[in-house]
């Protein structure tokens, strides 16, 4: 009896080494089932408009909730890991330019514009979003005062790292620290960090003399 339960717990654990074994050998594989997600989210979400221009990889657990309608518009040679979702309101449009990397568990919620760049990095959990609850009205619970809305930009070449929140803009080739939160736009070629984040350096072409002294 404890023969046949060994041997049987042993060739499950070979299946199992085996299914992860051909997950990540190099072929088609891995890209079968990212079509196959393709697919399916497309197949679940009829009232949008769904675009995968080139090649682009969905890894496991990808989703796109957009019931009533939106837009999502991806370049190519984008790579979705893990864990990546998006929900989209009626009439929201997402753009993701080429090469972009979301790595695990990317958030993004929108019902305005969310425009991303090309080859733009977003770290684990990094949350996008285009609205802010409103809350200041004493009179009304908190969920029943709605949002203030404004479209948001990622620019071309930015890094969101790991758990940051993003509410506003952030410039081309910009970097967002760790467990951020981007209240107001960053500027290109800035690294921003902290609750709410703030501007703590400036890596980009050197300003001039007459630039420095107008925006002085």
């Amino acid at each position: 009896m404890l023969g046949g339960l060994r041997r049987i717990r042993r060739e499950i654990g070979e299946a199992r080494s085996i299914r992860v074994w051909l997950f990540y050998l190099p072929g088609p594989g891995p890209w079968l089932m990212s079509w196959l997600r393709k697919q399916w989210v497309i197949f679940r979400n009829p009232n949008a408009h769904i675009e995968f221009q080139g090649p682009v990889y969905l890894g496991p657990r990808f989703s796109i909730h957009a019931p009533a309608g939106g837009t999502f518009v991806v370049g190519p040679g984008v790579e979705f890991r893990r864990g990546f979702r998006a929900e989209l309101q009626p009439g929201a449009r997402i753009t993701i330019g080429a090469s972009a990397v979301f790595t695990y568990d990317v958030l993004i919620q929108c019902a305005t514009t969310i425009e991303i760049g090309e080859r733009c990095a977003f770290g684990q959990c990094a949350m996008l979003v285009d609205g802010n609850h409103r809350y200041r009205d004493l009179d009304r619970p908190m969920l029943a005062q709605g949002y203030d809305f404004r479209p948001l930009r990622i620019g071309d070449d930015a890094t969101i790292l790991t758990k940051a929140t993003i509410i506003a803009s952030v410039g081309r080739r910009a970097v967002v620290g760790a467990n951020s939160v981007v209240t107001r736009d960053v500027p290109d070629y800035s690294v921003a960090a902290g609750v709410p984040a703030r501007v703590l350096d400036y890596f980009g072409p050197e300003r001039s003399a007459s630039s420095t002294a107008t925006s002085g």
